[in-house]
């Protein structure tokens, strides 16, 4: 075709979408299939079933983890918060760290 990976994808987007609906019916069939096979007896499904439905869930985690943020990708503006945002926040964080380090040093000296 001699068009680079990232064309195709602008110019072939739905045909590319298309083609992943088509693998998820196929699989969906083949795990209805192999269910079927092993409720009638056969041990062989039955097995196949679970190692579909395995790789079903790890295809799924990783499309989860795919979809989470990267460590080295910086929040987009608005998910930013500014200095004083943020010394606030720290405030707020210090005076719960102090008071519960004064209610722990309080509870010890009243048991003494």
């Amino acid at each position: 075709m001699a068009i680079s990976l990232p064309t195709l994808r602008k110019n072939y987007f739905h045909e590319l979408k298309a083609r992943d609906a088509a693998r998820d019916q196929m699989d969906a069939r083949r795990l209805e299939l192999a269910w079927e096979l092993a409720e009638g007896g056969n041990v062989g499904a039955f097995k196949e079933f679970g190692r579909l439905l395995e790789r079903n869930d790890r295809m799924e985690v990783e499309r989860e983890l795919g979809s989470a943020p990267k460590k080295d990708e910086k929040p987009s503006p608005s998910e930013r918060l500014g200095k004083k945002q943020l010394d606030e926040i720290r405030a707020r964080d210090a005076d719960a760290d102090l008071m519960a380090e004064l209610e722990q040093e309080a509870s010890q000296n009243a048991r003494h």
